[in-house]
């Protein structure tokens, strides 16, 4: 079992026929995921690396069975695009485009809201590098070849770390279940609670490695959310220990700009609610291979 996406999930790419949503939908082709089409207004009725063409979201989920999508559209319409995909009944969607308003997001939130939360599209992003289940399905723009199939998940506002971690573990042994990035925009459609809810009802996921940064209070609601409702470990590591208050690190919501959204206050609150953690990102993978010694 994987959280989201598997090897059955039938996926489309909307953006498809711009250079980067080909370069990457035949990356996910070649790993192995079910893409079975993808979306570019106007080009309706073409083939594109031998699958056809769609010039709405409905038409594919109508014509190809359409489970998810993945955004690969410009900032000034990415979020009509995620709105398009939750109206047509696309149940989950992955937004990788970086530099969309902050009122854009605002209005596809409340947009998302209008749906009952059983057919509410799940979103993740924007701003980050996807979704992967190793061995199944990738929906995003990782290297797939650093994953290895097995029972730790992660989730993680930095697409690089969460790169990093996979390496780090692969290399000690170590497989992942999924691996989840949530974006580092301040409005982001999922976040580390809800995935950590999602990898706590996963029978394959046994430890979940949570990797969060400076700015907004998601790491500590996570935090908050594991010590009251979750059975399995969680480990964080927290980047930006020596970010100055008032300085963006890399990340529009990586910002200090209120008490405890600090590297260090994070740190603490987390430790004090049970989190294992990570001291530097260079432990990741042997802070996570400690704790599966002690199940």
């Amino acid at each position: 079992m994987a959280i989201f996406i598997n090897e059955t999930t039938r996926i489309i790419v909307q953006g498809f026929t711009g250079k980067i949503g080909s370069f990457h939908a035949q990356d996910m082709i070649n790993y192995g995921s079910k893409v079975v089409g993808g979306i570019t207004p106007g080009k309706g009725g073409q083939t594109h690396l031998g699958l056809p063409v769609f010039n709405t979201v409905k038409e594919a989920v109508q014509q190809a069975g359409a489970e998810a999508s993945i955004i690969f559209v410009p900032p000034a319409f990415a979020a009509d695009s995620i709105m398009e995909a939750a109206d047509a009944g696309i149940k989950y969607c992955v937004a990788i485009t970086d530099g969309i308003p902050t009122q854009d997001m605002m209005t596809v939130k409340n947009f998302l809201r209008r749906f009952s939360e059983k057919e509410r599209m799940v979103l993740t992003g924007p701003n980050c590098a996807g979704t992967i289940s190793p061995g199944r399905a990738m929906l995003g723009i990782m290297p797939g070849h650093i994953y290895m199939q097995g029972n730790v998940g992660i989730v993680g506002r930095s697409g690089t770390l969460g790169y990093e971690a996979a390496d780090q573990m692969k290399r000690l042994g170590i497989g992942i279940s999924t691996s989840v990035g949530i974006g580092g925009d301040p409005i982001n459609g999922s976040s580390h609670r809800d995935i950590l809810e999602k990898f706590e009802q996963d029978f394959e996921t046994k430890v979940i490695l949570m990797i969060g940064e400076i700015g907004g209070p998601q790491e500590v609601e996570a935090g908050l959310f594991a010590k009251e409702h979750m059975s399995k470990p969680v480990i964080a590591y927290i980047a930006g220990l020596t970010a100055p208050e008032g300085r963006r690190m890399g990340h529009a919501g990586a910002i200090i700009s209120s008490a405890g959204e600090g590297a260090a206050e994070k740190v603490a609150i987390l430790q004090e609610l049970g989190v294992t953690i990570c001291s530097t990102p260079a432990a990741m993978g042997e802070t996570v291979a400690a704790v599966l010694a002690k199940m």
